[in-house]
Formats: structure tokens, C-alpha cells, sequence
């Protein structure tokens, strides 16, 4: 029987521990405690005995994988267990480190729970218990479909019946009558013009958001289930945790906040208020030469006030790669290549209001090297049973700055974590999936190259393709919106503008 399976220090403190029968935390503590001074260093066992147990182990780096055994227990047994608990340590851990294990001590125990249940071996490998764990489940993803469709049904519905409402006030203004009363507003029909619109109004307002509002009900307390009431719950007792003094991590990864700050629209949108968004598709060979590269470009115009329908948006074209530029069919073309204006055909009519339009778009396709944006050099040299990998970047525009970069260098399975020599901002090991991220906050012409060196076992095919991604506040082709003039009186308008410049795909194959 395996009464316990723990990694501890070299000089017998536990990290984690986990006991599959009855055990004391003491009890525990003292046989993990009493190991290391049972080991007769020299010697090549891997187990040792006591009076009551039996203590099977296996050195990382400067810890140990114990498992504690009855002294009757088959040792072929428990040293094949002892190899399968040591596989699945690197699985959660970056690291072989005391802090590293400390903070995945829960997915460890979990893990550690697939391999024995109630002191005996289970029939699993590595990639069974990685399932396990993952919990992955065909009914929640059902059941999460269900209740999407759900909230998009509720909330179109609450649409229709806002605009029925609207309809009804509009032809009982029309009609010079008192607007009609709307049930499920209370017991009384409601009265008045007044009251009617200030309902409709709050009911078209909580469209904007689009998200489906509860109808009021003033009369008594409802006992009806409630969308999302469950979020305001673990919202409730997460503040409460922190309120005790708890430190909470949120559950949103980092590289998506970093991408969220970066591509954060301005915060005084103006009525007049421009996107204007770029994406690059690229694939690269590994010895040089630029396959394939794409680019596509748009300008999406969205208007919040009536005053400034008729307008026209003067642009600035300074891209000397040879663009294709595409204006929207209702936009007048002649216009636009006599003097880089966009307006309507029809200078009598108005733009859209309060949706986004596409009024100019560009694409750029070609294979010259010298417009590869930022290059990428991964050279991976075999030296006996491992392999040197050197990669660089060089921003060749240097006019870009390029925030949260991201550099994915796939590994082999099964080697283990690098061994990172030299290296220019962070990295991240992922070993479930077998990949390498280096990590820069910004590259820009002050920061325009940097290396990282590392090695592991593997052959230099591994370690292609190399993929990268990267956000930007700067677009690549230099196409901006310098000017807004209202069509009649040629007036100035203020507008705001938001640029954004993201990958589709960059890879170096």
C-alpha cells in the first residue's frame, strides 16, 4: 500500500504531501523529517527502510520525489509509480524549484489523486491524467451554448419590444392622443405622454450596451431565476476576501491585459470618431526570404451626433509601397483621387449614425524582403546529444513601435525545460504544450534588436515554425485622417482617432 507521495528539501521539510490513507499532519512532518538522515550517501539505492515503512525516492535537482510505502509493497511496483509521479512534476512546474512547486501545489495534488486512489496504483499514463485534469466536458460546452442562445433570444426580444413601445409613443404624438399604457409596468396602466416616453427612452438607452435589462417590477419581491445574478455573487465574495486582507489573482491571463491596455480606445471619443485598423498576414523562410506578405488596412468612420452627418474626411497618403486603395461604393471616387477627400456621392446625404461604416480600405501583397517589419533569425546548431539555439529580432521600420511582442519557439517533447543562457526581456516555458515564449514589452527604434541563446535536446528542425505576435499603435502603411470639414461652409470638425496594427499571422516556417 502507498500511504503518502510528497516532494520535499533535501533536509526533509514537505512541500507537498499527499496521504492516500489515515495520517496525522505530524506523523507525516516526522517520517519526512527522519528521511534524509536515513540515506547512506554513496550508495546507489533508491529506497530505504525503517522499522515500519519503506521510504522510495528520486533526487531533483535539489529536491526530492518520496514516496512512503508499507514495507510489505512490491518495490518494482512503487519505483515504476515513483518514475510516473516524477514525469508529471515538470508537466504544472516551469521550475524544479520549493517556490515554483509551492505555487502549483493544488494542480500537483490533483494530478497526484489520478495516479492512486486509496493507496493503490491506477492503470494511467502522463497523457491520461493530463486529460483528467483538464476536466474538459462535452456537456458544460453544450449546456454554455444553450444559455448563450438564451441571452441572445432574451435580448433580442427586449429589442422588439423596445421598439414597439417607441413605435406606439411616436403614433400616439402623431395622432395628438395621451400615449397608451403598457402592461407589466405595475398594477396601474401607466398615464401620460411623459411617463410613456421616459419608459421607452429607458429602454432604448439599455439597448447601447447590449445587455438585456430586467423588466421592473415595483410590486412585491421576484422569485425569478436572474441572468448573471451568479457573477454579482462571486463578485460579493471576492470583495469580501479581499476586504479579510486576501490577496486575489485575477483570472485574466497577462498577455491579454497588456493587449487590452495597449489597444484601450481614447477616452474622450468625440461625435466624430475614427478606427483605423491594420493587419498583417507573413510567412517567412528559415534560411531568409520573405514567401508571402499581406496586409489589410481599413478606415471605419462612426458618428454619435446628427449635426455631423454631412461631412467629408481628408486624407493623407504617404505610403510609397505601391497600396491598392478601395473606397466604400457610396463614397465619391472622383473626389477622393482628384483632391484625397472621402464624402458621399450624394453631397445632399447623410453618413449612417452611431454605427460603424467602412468608408477607405487598402491592401498591400508582395515578397520584397526590405518590407518585412521586424526580421527574425532563429539558428539552432546541433553539439552532441543537444542543440544551441540563437534567435534575434531586428525592427527594420524603425518608424513602428511594436508593444507586448511575443516570440514562440516551439520544443521537443519529453526533454525537459531550457537552459536559457543569454536573453533580452522575459521568457515563459509552457511544458503542456512544449513551447518557448519570449516576451518584450516594446520594440521601437531605441530598442530596435535584441537576442536570446538557450539549449536542450532536440534536432533543429524542432524548433520551427516560429511564430510572433505583437500589437501596435502605429499603422505600417501611412494613410491618416488629418482633416474633418462639415460638406456645407467647409467648417472644421473635431474628431478623435483611434489606430490599431495586429497580427493574423506571422510565422517563420
Amino acid at each position: 500500500v502507498l500511504l503518502a507521495a510528497a516532494v520535499c528539501t533535501k533536509a526533509g521539510k514537505a512541500i507537498v504531501s499527499r496521504q492516500f490513507v489515515e495520517m496525522t499532519r505530524t506523523r507525516i512532518e516526522g517520517l519526512l523529517a527522519a528521511f534524509p538522515k536515513l540515506m547512506n550517501t554513496g550508495k546507489q539505492h533508491t529506497f530505504v527502510e525503517t522499522e515500519s515503512v519503506r521510504y522510495v525516492y528520486q533526487p531533483m535537482e535539489k529536491l526530492y520525489m518520496v514516496l512512503i510505502t508499507t514495507k510489505n509493497s512490491n518495490i518494482l511496483e512503487d519505483l515504476e509509480t515513483l518514475r510516473l509521479f516524477s514525469r508529471v512534476i515538470p508537466e504544472y512546474c516551469r521550475a524544479l524549484e520549493e517556490n515554483e512547486i509551492s505555487e502549483h501545489c493544488f494542480d500537483l495534488i490533483f494530478a497526484f489523486d489520478e495516479i492512486v486512489a486509496l493507496g493503490y496504483r491506477e492503470n494511467v499514463n502522463l497523457a491520461q491524467i493530463r486529460t483528467f485534469t483538464e476536466m474538459d466536458s462535452h456537456e458544460e460546452k453544450v449546456f454554455r451554448a444553450v444559455r448563450e442562445t438564451q441571452e441572445r433570444e432574451a435580448k433580442a426580444e427586449m429589442r422588439r419590444k423596445a421598439k414597439e413601445l417607441q413605435q406606439a409613443r411616436r403614433d400616439a404624438e402623431r395622432q395628438g392622443k395621451k400615449a397608451p399604457g403598457f402592461g407589466g409596468f405595475g398594477s396601474s396602466a401607466v398615464s401620460g405622454g411623459t411617463t410613456a416616453a421616459m419608459i421607452t427612452e429607458t429602454i432604448i438607452e439599455t439597448e447601447k450596451p447590449k445587455v438585456a435589462p430586467a423588466p421592473t417590477r415595483p410590486s412585491g419581491p421576484s422569485k425569478a431565476l436572474k441572468l448573471g445574478a451568479k457573477g454579482k455573487e462571486v463578485d460579493n465574495f471576492v470583495d469580501k476576501l479581499k476586504s479579510e486582507g486576501e490577496n486575489i489573482m485575477t483570472s485574466v491571463g497577462k498577455r491579454s491585459t497588456e493587449a487590452a491596455k495597449v489597444l484601450a480606445p481614447p477616452v474622450n471619443m468625440e461625435s466624430v470618431h475614427m478606427k483605423i485598423e491594420e493587419k498583417i498576414s507573413l510567412s517567412c523562410g528559415r534560411d531568409g526570404g520573405l514567401q508571402n506578405m499581406e496586409l489589410h488596412g481599413m478606415i471605419m468612420l462612426h458618428i454619435s451626433d446628427e449635426k455631423f452627418a454631412r461631412i467629408r474626411l481628408h486624407v493623407e497618403n504617404e505610403d510609397k509601397r505601391g497600396v491598392q486603395l478601395q473606397t466604400h461604393p457610396n463614397v465619391d471616387k472622383k473626389l477622393f483621387t482628384a483632391e484625397s477627400q472621402i464624402g458621399l456621392k450624394n453631397p445632399e446625404k447623410s453618413f449612417p449614425i452611431n454605427s460603424d461604416v467602412g468608408v477607405l480600405k487598402w491592401r498591400l501583397q508582395t515578397t520584397e524582403e526590405s518590407f518585412i517589419p521586424l526580421t527574425i533569425n532563429c539558428w539552432p546548431s546541433e553539439s552532441g546529444n543537444s542543440c544551441d539555439v540563437n534567435i534575434e529580432y531586428e525592427l527594420q521600420e524603425e518608424s513602428l513601435e511594436l508593444n507586448d511582442v511575443v516570440i514562440t519557439i516551439p520544443l521537443p517533447s519529453g526533454v525537459g525545460a531550457p537552459v536559457i543562457g543569454e536573453i533580452d526581456g522575459e521568457y515563459r516555458h509552457d511544458s503542456r504544450r512544449n513551447l518557448l515564449e519570449w516576451c518584450l514589452p516594446v520594440i521601437d527604434a531605441k530598442n530596435k534588436s535584441g537576442s536570446l541563446e538557450f539549449s536542450i535536446a532536440g534536432q533543429p528542425n524542432d524548433f520551427f515554425p516560429v511564430q510572433v505576435s505583437f500589437v501596435s499603435k502605429k499603422n505600417y502603411c501611412n494613410i491618416q485622417v488629418t482633416k474633418v470639414t462639415q460638406v456645407e461652409g467647409n467648417s472644421p470638425v473635431r474628431f478623435s482617432t483611434e489606430t490599431t496594427f495586429l497580427v493574423d499571422k506571422y510565422e517563420i516556417l
